[in-house]
């Protein structure tokens, strides 16, 4: 009873009485779009079953061209939000989302959805495969599980995108502060900025920018609510003036992992996220480091792996047909 929220549906069922009363006899209460909850009355008192709908993995390929934004662009295409956000992660270790991309690049994805047998979408699974065009340049990326079981995303050439630290640590977020002099908002008098500002909604997730070992979680300073990791013996990042922290000191994290959200606290004139690097205890502008890309599929892996991409691209290629077509016979049904 706890769970159960205001404006969601409850069916009651009653059968009359010999008295001319009514007598409860079952209630039904749709817990989401697969399990739905039964109780009924039964020569022994009540009992109850969960009733759930069967889910079927299937393979959804999407592609879109960028008009406004790329969420927009994407909702307008059929593309679910989840998938886009996915995207973006997964590029994230090299594209900047607020720079980089413009009218006209592009969007391609091949992901698995879990749906019933109305087609109604439980849930989205992996990114199979995707490609985002950034003026002209194609920029494909495909999952591979390696022989070690490890799972990541790699060009056709083998090589992963993956760098030491994500260019930007947050999603669809606009930068309102560089690195370098400007006016202090607070203060009033310029001040050497030591790290880049993304102006986001409260409670925007933020991701840790690389593997390493959180040094400091807490309230520290003008920074608000503040975590800093140590990524290996030189590189080091920092991000204030969090709404909340959802990490601990000592704990290790990797890449991508959420570390806290977005908000205002310390010396903040609004929700933003202060971004630093420090490479040997020093801020350093977050655009001159220059990081290595991550590994290359060699050997075994190498060969299996373009294997996968042949199988990758065909799949890709006649889901993309199949929809075509289909959309081809609802617009004939419609002139009809």
């Amino acid at each position: 009873p706890r769970h159960l929220k205001a404006g969601q549906d409850v069916h009651m069922h009653f059968v009359p009485e010999d008295g001319g009363g009514m007598r409860f006899a079952r209630m039904k209460i749709p817990l989401d779009s697969v399990k739905t909850l039964i109780v009924y009355r039964g020569a022994e008192g009540f009992s109850s079953k969960l009733h759930e709908k069967e889910v079927e993995k299937v393979a959804r390929a999407q592609k879109t061209n960028i008009e406004v934004s790329l969420y927009g662009s994407a909702a307008k295409a059929g593309i679910p939000k989840s998938v886009v956000t996915e995207a973006i992660r997964i590029y994230s270790w090299n594209v900047d989302f607020q720079r980089d991309v413009r009218k006209g690049d592009g969007l391609e994805v091949l992901y698995d959805s879990f749906e019933t047998d109305n087609g109604h979408v439980v849930k989205t699974g992996d990114i199979l495969y995707a490609k985002l065009t950034l003026n002209g340049k194609e920029l494909p990326l495909y999952r591979y599980e390696m022989a070690d079981g490890r799972v990541g995303y790699f060009g056709a050439d083998g090589q992963s995108l993956k760098r030491t630290l994500m260019t930007t640590p947050i999603d669809g977020a606009r930068m309102s502060s560089g690195f370098g002099m400007r006016r202090h908002p607070v203060l009033g008098y310029s001040k050497m900025h030591k790290g880049m500002d993304f102006a986001a909604a409260t409670g925007t997730p933020i991701y840790a920018a690389g593997d390493g070992v959180v040094e400091k979680a807490g309230r520290f300073s003008s920074y608000g609510k503040y975590v800093r990791i140590r990524h290996n013996s030189e590189l080091k990042t920092a991000y204030a003036h969090m709404s909340k922290i959802k990490t601990r000191v000592g704990a290790r994290v990797t890449q991508g992992q959420v570390i806290g959200y977005v908000g205002t606290t310390g010396r903040s004139t609004g929700p933003h996220l202060h971004y630093e690097v420090l490479k040997n205890g020093q801020q350093i502008n977050p655009r001159s480091v220059n990081l290595p890309t991550g590994e290359k599929l060699t050997g075994q892996d190498m060969k299996k792996f373009k294997s996968e991409i042949k199988k990758i691209d065909e799949r890709y290629a006649r889901l993309v047909a199949d929809q075509k077509y289909a959309d081809g016979q609802k617009e004939k049904k419609h002139y009809n």
